[in-house]
């Protein structure tokens, strides 16, 4: 996608705490430079996606539904879009701690969604030990393909990438499992498989949610992680594919997160694409370069239709974990009317994880949080499977999300 007249980059972007703000208004930015820089180990920095001059620092609508304070820069117009000259590591010389903070530095999260820092995976604790590498290329979420289109363009890229991390966190074994509807994904990974490496392709049943955490460790090794537990725990480390791709790119040519590949799609756009967009291209941006939306079009969101969250305003950016952007039509979209509860079973019937999303519902609404607790939220994925088969039409999966971000407000202010 060409470069849009202005990016928006939120400091909050990831999992953890927000980066620090290392710019000020009027500062001229190159491409890839740095705007904000780890807070602490479970932080990462964010960088420029195109060259521009800073022009307002100050809260933004962030694509989760919140404000965030954010960067905004004006893109040059004739700029040439090259980034300073850098140093590409060579990651075979380092130790793992520098690989690690080279990838630190670079501002990798996990782009399946959740945007967890993906240096924090590459160094798990010493008192685990890590037998089996499992790259996620499930992707089971209707309408996204960008994972698809990585591991069917790019699977040099994306091998590699394991080949840095199966070296750095000295783990022997590796499994990428990617769903059987993904034909032409699977036979090009399969040719560029390395001979020197234990390196599976594994195709799976087509199945949601196969491609959470838990859910695809079960489906590629048979070992259940227990209830509140690390995949660690089990001496697995899930990976998404789209995760180790940038990783490699890291290495190949030494420049930081600034782009990802989304999936633009649904029955209210005009021109679907799988694009690679800057990071903080704002909706509308992104929108009118596939043409617009359809006079039906009722609803945009930001990931897939099952887990992504409807957006309210098409300023917001596309952030680092933004995987996809879904336009749905009127008739596509379910009626907000609410009713009450029949106690039919269905939720039970479809929760991967075993919960009793009515029992959790019930007590979201009158934020009974503790009892919540109780009953295993920590254990939800959001996967919105409940609440896809409800016939009441009760939002059970937006309940349980607002009412993890209600805890995680309780406990911050606890501390």
């Amino acid at each position: 996608m060409p470069y849009p007249d202005e990016i928006v980059l939120p400091l909050r972007q990831h999992a953890g705490n927000p980066a620090t703000l290392c710019v000020k208004v009027g500062d001229h930015v190159e491409r890839g430079d740095p705007v904000g820089l780890a807070d602490g180990w479970i932080s990462v920095p964010i960088h420029a996606s195109a060259s521009g001059t800073v022009t307002d620092i100050g809260w933004w609508p962030h694509p989760d539904g919140t404000m965030a304070m954010a960067v905004r820069i004006k893109v040059d117009r004739y700029a040439p879009q090259m980034t300073r000259p850098r140093m590409v590591p060579h990651w075979e010389g380092l130790t793992v701690d520098q690989v690690v903070q080279a990838v630190q530095d670079a501002g990798v999260v996990g782009l399946g969604g959740a945007a967890f820092p993906t240096h924090v995976k590459l160094a798990p604790p010493a008192d685990f030990v890590v037998h089996t590498l499992i790259i996620n290329g499930a992707e089971c979420e209707p309408y996204l393909t960008s994972d698809h289109r990585t591991m069917a363009e790019y699977p040099d890229r994306v091998l590699f990438g394991i080949r840095v991390m199966m070296q750095s966190m000295g783990v022997p074994k590796c499994v990428v499992g990617v769903e059987r509807n993904k034909p032409d994904a699977i036979a090009a990974l399969q040719q560029a498989l390395p001979t020197d490496l234990d390196i599976t392709i594994l195709p799976l049943t087509v199945k949601y949610p196969q491609g959470a955490e838990k859910m695809l460790i079960q489906a590629v090794t048979g070992i259940e992680v227990p209830s509140g537990k690390l995949p660690v725990s089990v001496g697995v480390v899930v990976q998404n594919v789209g995760s180790v791709a940038a990783i490699a790119e890291v290495f190949e040519t030494g420049l930081p997160l600034i782009e990802r590949i989304v999936t633009v799609s649904g029955h209210g756009l005009r021109r679907p694409a799988n694009l690679i967009v800057p990071v903080g291209t704002k909706l509308r941006d992104l929108l009118a370069f596939c043409d617009g939306v359809t006079p039906d079009a009722a609803e945009v969101i930001i990931g897939g239709p099952m887990m992504g969250q409807a957006q309210a305003n098409l300023d917001a950016p596309v952030v680092k974990g933004t995987t996809g952007v879904v336009v749905l039509e009127k008739h596509e979209t379910r009626l907000d009317k609410v009713y009450p509860c029949i106690h039919c079973g269905r939720c039970l019937e479809a929760c991967p994880v075993f919960l009793n999303p009515s029992l959790l519902g019930d007590f979201a609404r009158v934020h009974r949080f503790k009892d919540m607790v109780d009953e295993h939220l920590a254990d939800c994925m959001l996967c919105g499977s409940c609440a896809y088969v409800c016939p009441s039409n009760i939002p059970l999966a937006q309940l349980f999300q607002a009412s993890k971000a209600a805890l995680r407000r309780v406990k911050a202010g606890a501390t």
